[in-house]
């Protein structure tokens, strides 16, 4: 069984940081793309950020220059850092993988539970 926790969210100031995390357990055979979505009350599930096994981002036009994406393949884990905080950011983040546990199975989609970004003064 595949498990997605992640940490990091909580209470950030306008214009602060914060770095999200997320570990993917169990078994896992490879993992190739990682992501994070969000979702702020009333609105739609959004993309913000992805990358690739290679390396390769993508980041919404909302969070360009201002989040990081990047991934420990070591450690199956996935990060966002996220700077210059704006309230518009408040949302429940969600880590995202898409990965296989078995080399005999196709790639499927894997979520995390979700973490609170509040962006408050």
């Amino acid at each position: 069984q595949v498990q997605l926790v992640e940490s990091g969210g909580g209470l950030v100031q306008p214009g602060g940081s914060v770095r999200l995390s997320c570990a993917a357990s169990g078994s896992i055979f490879s993992i190739s793309s990682m992501g994070w979505d969000r979702q702020a009350p009333g609105k739609q599930r959004e993309l913000v950020a992805a990358i690739t096994s290679g390396g390769s981002t993508n980041y919404a036009d909302s969070v360009k220059g201002r989040f990081t994406i990047s991934r420990d393949n070591a450690k199956n884990t996935v990060y966002l850092q996220m700077t210059s905080l704006k309230p518009e950011d408040a949302a429940v983040y969600y880590c995202n993988m898409r990965l296989r546990y078995s080399a005999h199975v196709l790639s499927d989609y894997y979520w995390g539970q979700g973490t609170q970004v509040t962006v408050s003064s």
